[in-house]
C-alpha cells in the first residue's frame, strides 16, 4: 500500500490550512476512539464556524473514508483530511501540515504500555524537529498508556506537550462514580462540548476583586478558580478573600466561549448559615464493592480504592484468572492483601460470562458492580461485559424483594450521621453498575436497553479529556487535579446540607454563598424527580422551591 497518499481532496484542503486564523487539528494516529474523537472536535468547532482536521496513520485512505462515513458523524462545518502514511515520517508530518496547526493529538494505537509510550516519544520529537519551536503557536497533547512513562514524555516536548493517561482516567472515573453514581452524567457533561464546559479567560474589569464576589458575578458561568499570573498556576476553589491582581484569569464553567460575561452589579444574597444545616460527616464511606472480570492494571483499581473507601470496606474479585496466579501479579505491583488497611479483598474464581458462576454470587449485597474486560482477546474485552451486565440484571431482578428491602436500611431519613454518598442512593432497586465499554456498539447496546439504571466508562470519556486539552493545554492542569488523589474533587452533597426546611426558597446564588461557609463551589443540582443533572444554571437569582431529596454538585477540597 502507498504511505503517503491522501484523499482525492487532499491538495485542495491543503493549501487553506496555510490560511491565518484557521483552526486545525492533526490527529497522528488510528484507534478505537477517533470515531469520538473527531465528534468531539467538530462540537468544538462548531463556534468558529468549523475547522479542520488532518488524520495520519497508516491506513489505507478508501478503508479510513469508508468508516468515517460509515459512524456518519455530522461534523458541523469542520472539514476531515486523511493521509495514509508513518506517524514518525518527517516528510508525512509536513504533508499534514503540523506547523500551522493549533494541536496535534498523538493516539495510542497499541495497547502494550511500554511499546505505545515508547512509539509517541519517538513522534513527539519528530515533530519537533518539524516545527519551528520559537514560532510554533500550537501545542502537542499525547495519550498514555502507563503513568510512569508521562515524565519523560513531558520532558522530550517540554512545555509544547501535554499528556491524558487514559487507563488512570478510567480507573479514576470508574471509582467515582462507583462511590457516587450521580457524577457520571455530570462529568459526561463537563468533558463534552455540548454543554457545559471548563473556559478560562481574562477579564481586566475584575481586578481587585475578592474571589467571594466575583463567584457571583457571571449570571451565565460559575467561577471555579483562578490563573493565579504571579504564579502562572491554576488554583481551583480559592480563599474567599483572594483578591484578582493584573493578569490574572479565571476559571469558569460555561456553555461556550461566546456565552459569559461578567455582570456590571453584584445580586443579592442571603448569606447566614441555615439553622438546621447538618454537619459533614467526612469518613470516608465503608462499602462493599464487587470487580467482575480481570483487567492488567488491577492493581491501579484496588490502590484508588483503598485510598477512598472507609476501614472495613470489602473488595470482591470474581475472574477466571487463577487466584494464584492474581496474588502473584498484584505482589509485583506491590499490593499485599494483608497489608491493605481499608480494604479486605476476596478472591472468587469463576467465569464473568457464566451464569451458573454468578448465581454463587451475592449480587443483590453489593454497593457496586464494576465491571471489567476479563481476558486479553478481542471478543473478551467487548462482547464479556455485555452479556455479564445482563445476566447480572437477570439475576438481581429474581432477588429483587431482598435488594429493595436492604435499599430501605442504607437510607435512614433526616439522620445526619449517615453518610452522605449513601443518602445519594434514593434507594435503587439495582446495585450499579459501572461498565469499563471499550466498544461503540457494545456502548450503544446497553443505551438502548429498557429500564437502564447503569453507568458507562468509554473511550468516549478519554476522547473528551484529550479533545478539551486540545482545545486550550491549560485545562489539562484542572483536569489532572480533578482525577488525582490531592486537591479538590467533583463530589455530590445531599440538599439537607443547605437547608433549612424542606421546600426552602431560595436563588442558586443563596445555596452557592451558604456552600462558602465550608468552602464549597457549587455548581450545579439534581432534583430528585428529574434524570438529569443541570450544570451552571440559568436564572441563578431567580427563588425556587427545593427539596431535602434533591443534591448539589460541588467542588471541594479532599480530606
Amino acid at each position: 500500500m502507498a504511505m503517503d497518499t491522501v484523499n482525492d481532496e487532499g491538495d485542495e484542503q491543503k493549501q487553506s490550512h496555510e490560511e491565518p486564523g484557521v483552526h486545525h487539528t492533526v490527529i497522528l494516529g488510528w484507534s478505537r476512539k477517533l470515531a469520538s474523537l473527531l465528534r468531539q472536535l467538530a462540537v468544538a468547532n462548531q463556534s468558529l464556524g468549523g475547522g479542520e482536521i488532518t488524520v495520519v496513520a497508516a491506513v489505507d485512505v478508501e478503508r479510513m473514508e469508508q468508516e468515517h462515513k460509515r459512524e456518519n458523524i455530522d461534523m458541523l462545518g469542520t472539514s476531515v483530511r486523511f493521509i495514509c502514511g508513518s506517524r514518525h515520517d518527517t516528510e508525512i508530518l509536513r504533508k499534514a501540515s503540523i506547523d500551522t496547526a493549533s494541536a496535534i493529538i498523538v493516539l495510542a494505537e497499541s495497547q502494550d504500555a511500554d511499546e505505545s509510550d515508547q512509539l509517541s516519544g519517538i513522534i513527539v520529537r519528530k515533530i519537533m524537529k518539524v516545527v519551528d519551536v520559537a514560532t510554533f503557536k500550537g501545542h502537542i497533547v499525547v495519550e498514555v498508556i502507563d503513568f510512569e512513562n508521562e515524565p519523560w514524555i513531558k520532558k522530550t516536548g517540554g512545555d509544547l506537550v501535554e499528556t491524558v493517561v487514559a487507563k488512570d482516567v478510567i480507573t479514576r472515573l470508574m471509582v467515582q462514580c462507583a462511590r457516587q453514581p450521580g457524577l457520571a452524567q455530570v462529568w459526561k457533561d463537563i468533558l463534552g462540548f455540548d454543554k457545559a464546559e471548563f473556559y478560562l479567560k481574562r477579564w481586566p474589569e475584575l481586578d481587585g476583586m475578592r474571589f467571594i464576589d466575583v463567584l457571583v458575578s457571571f449570571p451565565e458561568a460559575i467561577p471555579c478558580g483562578v490563573k493565579v499570573a504571579s504564579r502562572n498556576k491554576i488554583v481551583l476553589n480559592p480563599d474567599d478573600e483572594y483578591v484578582l491582581a493584573e493578569g490574572d484569569e479565571v476559571l469558569v464553567i460555561a456553555d461556550d466561549d461566546d456565552s459569559y460575561a461578567p455582570s456590571t452589579s453584584l445580586p443579592e444574597v442571603q448569606v447566614v448559615k441555615p439553622q438546621a444545616s447538618k454537619e459533614v460527616v467526612e469518613a470516608k464511606a465503608v462499602k462493599k464493592i464487587l470487580l467482575c472480570g480481570w483487567q492488567q492494571d488491577m492493581e491501579d483499581l484496588i490502590s484508588v480504592l483503598e485510598q477512598t473507601l472507609g476501614t472495613g470496606s470489602e473488595v470482591w474479585i470474581f475472574s477466571e484468572v487463577p487466584e494464584e496466579e492474581r496474588e502473584r501479579r498484584l505482589k509485583g505491583k506491590g499490593i499485599v492483601a494483608e497489608e491493605l488497611e481499608n480494604v479486605k479483598l476476596i478472591q472468587i474464581t469463576g467465569k464473568s460470562t457464566a451464569i451458573k458462576d454468578l448465581e454463587h454470587l451475592p449480587l443483590e449485597t453489593f454497593d457496586s458492580i464494576l465491571l471489567v474486560a476479563d481476558g486479553d482477546t478481542a471478543f473478551n474485552a467487548e462482547q464479556g461485559p455485555l452479556s455479564t451486565l445482563i445476566m447480572i440484571k437477570s439475576i438481581q431482578a429474581k432477588r429483587l424483594p431482598y435488594r429493595e428491602a436492604r435499599a430501605v436500611q442504607i437510607r435512614p431519613a433526616g439522620n445526619s450521621k449517615s453518610s452522605w454518598i449513601d443518602e445519594l442512593q434514593h434507594g435503587t432497586a439495582q446495585s450499579i453498575i459501572v461498565s469499563e465499554i471499550l466498544n461503540a456498539q457494545t456502548k450503544e447496546a446497553i443505551d438502548k436497553a429498557d429500564d437502564s439504571h447503569d453507568i458507562e466508562i468509554s473511550d468516549e470519556i478519554v476522547s473528551m479529556a484529550l479533545a478539551m486539552v486540545a482545545e486550550d493545554k491549560r485545562i489539562s492542569g484542572v483536569l489532572d487535579e480533578l482525577f488525582a488523589e490531592e486537591g479538590n474533587e467533583m463530589i455530590l452533597r445531599p440538599a439537607e446540607m443547605y437547608l433549612d426546611h424542606d421546600a426552602e426558597k431560595l436563588s442558586f446564588y443563596d445555596i452557592m454563598m451558604r456552600a462558602r461557609l465550608r468552602k464549597e463551589i457549587v455548581i450545579g443540582y439534581q432534583c430528585e424527580d428529574e434524570e438529569q443533572p443541570v450544570v451552571n444554571p440559568s436564572n441563578k437569582a431567580a427563588r425556587q422551591k427545593w427539596s431535602l431529596d434533591d443534591s448539589f454538585i460541588v467542588l471541594v477540597e479532599r480530606h
